[in-house]
């Protein structure tokens, strides 16, 4: 029996300072993502004159939370940022390969729109894909990158996303919600040559929670009202809820019906609400008769979800013992999303998993946490020495 259990859909790497710095021309370096301190001595990363992110919120898996979070790299855990210690920590979890998502640009890329130039918006994320690419060659078929798209020019989307398939990448990164950042609606014709690509190339598309416009940020003046941490407990699930929109907005875009062989992620959203979501599509779909309209659609909603669509989870125990089933078990997959704050971490991947899938028989099981990410993310799977290396490595 194989000691690697788990195939982890979500999880994110803690870039390093350089990332941008070291890749791109001489003339962009000073406009670039960079890590600098403040006048407190407090790391961020800086957008030209803007701060736009601290890398110790990425990385408090293990070592702090969002109140204490890690104040330098040397404080976080290792595996954040350094792909050796990444597959030691996946090894002491028996898990082979992990998916990995960005920090700095934002979950779906949308921090370079802030650049004016096109090509130096360009240059961040192509810079940002080839580091991606540089850190899983630690070992490539357990580290998994996704593209990274300048989705605000769809033909350079296509190119980079060719570009990116031959070195490895295994699916494409996309806003689930392109209205929001002055691009067009996901059923327009204008992303048919995105779409087309990712079939040729046979890779899932991810809307990755929070890939829209982000800019409302904490809200301030709820923060004054309810208090800092209530607030961001309440903005962390209304971005688990704007998922279930963009999965309304893709079904009904008619994106699906026109490419049948299409696949779409919702990433880090949970699975709870998704029978809901189905159940009231379905529903509106028959009362409001819209196939008279738009005949285009030869099945019902939650068909297309079942044939076109996953959904991941990690925390929740509810769903996975009581709607599997409604879910529809090839359609779910499992991530921990380390090292983010609301990530599952070390003993508790192992304790969530029992709590959730225990009743399960081992197939769905199996199907969960295994087979479902290998077949649409096709990853080798481990050789007999890698599990006699991880059965010593476990002795040990």
């Amino acid at each position: 029996m194989s000691g690697y259990k788990i195939i982890d859909v979500d999880t994110h790497v803690t870039e390093m300072p350089d990332v941008w710095t070291s890749r791109v021309p001489a003339h962009m370096r000073d406009a670039v993502p960079r890590v600098d301190t403040d006048a407190r001595g407090n790391l961020w990363w800086y957008l030209g004159d803007k701060r736009i992110a601290d890398p110790g919120l990425t990385a408090t898996a293990g070592v702090g939370d969002l109140k204490n979070r890690p104040k330098s790299y040397a404080e976080m855990h290792p595996g954040a940022y350094d792909a050796k210690a990444r597959l030691k920590y996946m090894d002491e979890l028996g898990i082979w390969a992990m998916v990995m998502y960005p920090n700095v640009g934002g979950f779906g890329n949308q921090q370079f729109l802030k650049l004016p130039d096109p090509a130096l918006k360009l240059a961040c994320v192509q810079a940002y894909n080839d580091w991606q690419t540089e850190w899983a060659s630690a070992d490539s078929r357990r580290l998994l990158p996704i593209v990274s798209t300048p989705f605000w020019d769809v033909q350079e989307t296509v190119r980079e996303v060719r570009r990116c398939a031959a070195m490895g990448h295994k699916g494409i990164l996309f806003t689930g919600d392109p209205q929001s950042l002055g691009q067009p609606l996901l059923g327009n014709p204008h992303w048919n040559p995105l779409w087309e690509v990712a079939v040729e190339l046979d890779l899932p598309i991810s809307f990755h929670i929070g890939s829209g416009n982000m800019e409302d940020g904490m809200q301030r003046e709820k923060m004054k009202e309810y208090g800092r941490m209530a607030t961001f407990t309440e903005i962390s699930v209304n971005v688990f809820l704007r998922n279930g929109m963009q999965l309304n907005d893709l079904i009904m875009s008619g994106v699906l019906a026109r490419y049948p062989k299409i696949k779409f992620v919702s990433v880090e959203s949970g699975i709870g609400w998704v029978p809901f979501v189905l159940e009231a599509l379905d529903y509106q779909f028959k009362d409001n008769r819209v196939t008279e309209e738009r005949p285009e659609f030869t099945m019902l909603p939650s068909e297309y979800f079942a044939r076109n669509v996953y959904a991941c989870y990690w925390f929740e125990q509810t769903a996975p013992r009581r709607l599997i089933d409604k879910v529809g078990v090839d359609n779910i997959l499992f991530e921990t999303d380390f090292p983010h704050p609301t990530s599952i971490y070390g003993k508790d991947v192992a304790e969530r998993i029992k709590g959730g899938l225990s009743d399960c028989e081992a197939g769905v099981e199996h199907k969960i946490l295994w087979s479902n990410a290998q077949k649409l993310y096709k990853v080798t799977g481990p050789t007999a020495a890698d599990e006699a290396k991880l059965a010593a490595a476990t002795a040990a």
